[in-house]
């Protein structure tokens, strides 16, 4: 999935009503991919049960490179664009 496909669907996620890569004021989408505040954002918006398969993503080893943290501590160290394809692949909206 493309870095901007990703960023739309995490953005009608999050609510936005878009078939553009802006929003109708001009303004950019947020930045999911590089900014963990923006990501924090939209994981608030998960319901429990999402929660927990969001978190099973970000603890499975395949999220991250070889030699990374052990898996306890995937999710205190996922970077925004991890934590992004773990979101999509939560809510079934990832396309590879």
């Amino acid at each position: 999935m493309s870095p901007e496909a990703q960023r739309i669907a995490l953005a009608k996620a999050h609510g936005y009503n878009l078939s553009e890569p802006y929003l109708g004021d001009g303004s950019y989408l947020p930045d999911y991919l590089n900014d963990l505040n923006a990501m924090h954002e939209a994981e608030v918006a998960l319901t429990e049960e999402q929660a927990e398969k969001y978190e099973a993503y970000l603890n499975s080893p395949g999220m991250y490179i070889e030699g990374g943290y052990p898996s306890t501590l995937y999710l205190y160290h996922a970077t925004a664009a991890q934590r992004a394809e773990a979101f999509l692949k939560t809510l079934g909206l990832w396309k590879d």
